[in-house]
């Protein structure tokens, strides 16, 4: 049997290999369980890696620290690919307001921790980093403050970052308590029907300037007959697609720029719902016709976009009128319809619909690549230039007015600024970004995993004498006291002030906290996607914030 002891107590590849196994498949099934509808995670897996580290199973120091790297790098660059095309968007129209809350929280949330250190004065600020962590369920940040203190303080970092790891899991259970405590309690306060918010967003979404909308139009107008698509387009300054024409003599056509509309004609419109009334006016009454039932060889597809020289490349530059005869009407992506506008830009991965001739809709196909096999392969080489680069920009090193050691943005902040950027800007260096959005949740799972393993197993050994006392229980009521207090401020802010739907209230103190089990409870309580969605708005800043604030904490008073 000394083999069977030596894969639990031994020191080589295969025991790290097989402890790192064991605690991320027993966190990840533990993660599972639900409380109240909600449940940790991935987060679990800290838990077990503690409680593996207290049992005495440990790792070789040396893979535990490049494990622990590594697996931050893969998770922060996974999440930057993936915000990235929306990180820029996301300060547009409303997202200012939801950015700007979720800025309040952040810098709220530090206030009362320093509040904490410099009143109180009984609590490391090294622990204290780790305990904000915690409090917001932002592993990230925990992983760059960690960084910086190894850049910074050398040997004396191993001890430091341990007792950090010791603070985020104390605060982390009473964190996501709290995160989804504030949602209860501004519900309260404000007598809020979550049906009714539901509805309010429903009745939005159906309104949305994003939502093609497609209406048949009998032309009747005189004053517009004899005149041609490009000068309807002219007439109308409105962004709307003609799909297709049918003219008096029952043929259907797709329409060109110099396409004379005649009276009778029948107009398949593609438009934003507010826009109707306009065309109303313009054009003449609705009619009622099934266009997929007309024999007329006009059909409708789906094609891809997979060739990377079409990323960036503006609809209307294709004129796929002209040369295809067909028209897109619709472009989906990551899950929302957009209508077709000229000024579009494509992007690798893009859905567009297309309406002619099949004949044509195929060559057009064979010009976009229309290849999911091209979607589904990984795109190694731009991740991994992306890393090198991320790293070489982790390590330059900053000089700020008043600190002594100049700050660098380390192995956390380097990769997540050049995955933002290379998922937003990627296309004009000619490198493909996209990923599916089961590939990006591999790897961010894997990255994830294998950082909060290392934590908890480095953390396990002195983990229940730090925790299981005093000074425990007072790293769990200053973690809840950094959660609960700025939600609470923001939430009644945001609605008493700013009166926001609760649905998007929800979302965003989720996204500010970037607490994926809040986002669950938020979208079973709402029923519908708008958590989702200010969620997504907030997390790309807010994780960026995160990280580099936790970075200059430690470097300004560690």
């Amino acid at each position: 049997m000394n083999w069977l002891i030596d894969i639990f107590t031994g020191t080589g590849v295969a025991h790290s290999i097989f402890i790192y196994a064991m605690v991320i498949a027993l966190g990840v099934i533990l993660g599972k369980v639900k409380v109240k509808g909600v449940s940790l995670g991935a987060t679990f897996v800290l838990f077990v890696g503690i409680l593996a580290g207290h049992l005495g199973l440990t790792v070789d120091m040396n893979i535990l620290k490049f494990i622990q790297e590594f697996g931050l790098i893969l998770f922060i660059f996974s999440i930057g690919l993936q915000v990235g095309p929306s990180f820029f968007s996301s300060f547009k129209q409303g997202g200012v307001t939801l950015n700007g809350l979720a800025i309040a929280v952040i810098f709220l949330n530090i206030a009362v921790a320093l509040g904490i250190y410099f009143g109180v004065g009984n609590v490391k600020i090294t622990d204290l980093v780790g305990i904000l962590s915690g409090a917001v369920t932002n592993t990230p940040g925990l992983g760059a403050a960690q960084q910086t203190l190894i850049e910074t303080q050398g040997d004396s970092a191993a001890a430091l970052n341990e007792s950090m790891s010791m603070g985020y899991a104390a605060a982390y259970p009473l964190g996501v308590v709290g995160i989804i405590l504030s949602m209860i309690v501004v519900k309260a306060i404000f007598k809020i029907g979550v049906d009714k918010e539901a509805k309010e967003i429903e009745d939005e979404k159906t309104n949305s300037q994003l939502q093609p909308h497609l209406v048949t139009y009998k032309v009747t107008n005189k004053l517009i007959i004899g005149s041609t698509i490009y000068h309807l387009h002219q007439i109308i300054d409105h962004n709307f697609v003609i799909s297709r024409i049918r003219k008096g003599d029952g043929h259907v056509y797709i329409p060109v720029s110099d396409t004379l509309i005649e009276e009778g004609d029948l107009l398949l419109v593609v438009m934003s719902q507010q826009d109707e009334e306009m065309f109303d006016a313009v054009l003449g009454p609705h009619e009622t016709m099934d266009w997929k039932a007309d024999p007329d060889p006009v059909t409708s597809r789906r094609i891809v976009v997979t060739k990377s020289e079409l990323s960036g490349r503006k609809l209307g530059s294709l004129r796929l009128r002209m040369g295809y005869k067909v028209n897109v009407t619709r472009v989906h992506r990551a899950g929302i319809d957009l209508l077709a506008s000229p000024n579009l830009s494509l992007q690798v991965g893009d859905r567009l619909t297309v309406v002619g001739n099949i004949n044509d809709i195929n060559r057009l196909a064979d010009r976009m690549g229309n290849s999911m096999k091209m979607l589904d392969h990984p795109n190694i080489f731009t991740m991994f230039i992306g890393i090198v680069m991320g790293i070489l920009l982790g390590s330059i090193p900053l000089m700020l007015p008043g600190m002594t050691v100049p700050m660098k943005l380390g192995l956390a902040g380097g990769p997540l600024i050049v995955a933002i950027l290379l998922g937003r800007y990627g296309y004009k260096l000619k490198l493909i970004t996209y990923t599916s959005s089961s590939s990006n949740l591999l790897l961010r799972e894997l990255g994830i995993c294998l950082f909060l393993a290392s934590v908890g197993i480095a953390a396990g050994g002195n983990f229940a004498a730090t925790v299981f006392n005093a000074q425990g229980a007072q790293w769990v009521l200053y973690g809840f006291l950094i959660t609960f207090i700025p939600l609470l401020i923001v939430t009644l802010v945001a609605r008493g002030k700013f009166h926001l739907n609760y649905c998007t209230i929800m979302g965003m103190v989720a996204g500010a906290t970037t607490d994926p089990p809040a986002l669950a409870y938020a979208n079973k309580t709402a029923g519908n996607d708008a958590p989702s969605v200010a969620y997504s708005t907030v997390y790309p800043l807010t994780m960026f914030l995160r990280v580099i604030t936790a970075q200059l904490i430690i470097l300004a008073l560690a």
